[in-house]
């Protein structure tokens, strides 16, 4: 199926807890998986502003990752350290691989990339610089909770 990507609305906000949304200000996504009808995989359009990042870093237990640069510059920050990438870059991230990783663009551009993701469940997201988990059962109900498993209040089954 084409996507029109004029078509496909431009989402902001998260449905972090309240206290991380600021991390995520400056992002922009379409969802031009879901604009393809797909039903397991998420494809997101992503576009982060000067200072902004994709998400707190992370790590999936059950879900793979994967990333492509289309335009800008991003900095790729790992448990490894950080890397500079650029238009045709890719990154992997594989599932129950305790890597955390985001992306911070630290240019004074727009950069925009590909986000690709499957959506195994149940699935966990862990943030280990954070006090946060994102825990999602096999009938999609999700929910952030504090690493020592009270929740946080409810807003939504998105994890980042």
């Amino acid at each position: 199926m084409r996507i029109d990507l004029s078509s496909v609305p431009i989402e902001t906000g998260t449905n972090y807890p309240d206290e991380f949304k600021a991390a995520v200000s400056g992002r922009d996504r379409q969802r031009v998986g879901k604009a393809a009808g797909l039903k397991n995989l998420g494809v997101n359009l992503t576009t982060l502003t000067p200072g902004a990042q994709s998400a707190l870093r992370h790590w999936h237990s059950a879900q793979d990752e994967f990333i492509y640069i289309v335009q800008g510059e991003l900095v790729l920050v790992t448990n490894e350290g950080e890397q500079t990438l650029g238009p045709g870059a890719m990154a992997g991230f594989a599932a129950g691989v305790e890597n955390a990783h985001h992306l911070i663009n630290r240019s004074t551009a727009p950069a925009i990339y590909l986000e690709i993701g499957d959506k195994t469940l149940p699935e966990q997201a862990h943030y280990p610089d954070v006090d946060l988990v994102y825990k999602e059962t096999i009938d999609s109900h999700g929910r952030f909770e504090h690493k020592d498993g009270k929740a946080y209040p409810t807003k939504g089954t998105a994890f980042n």
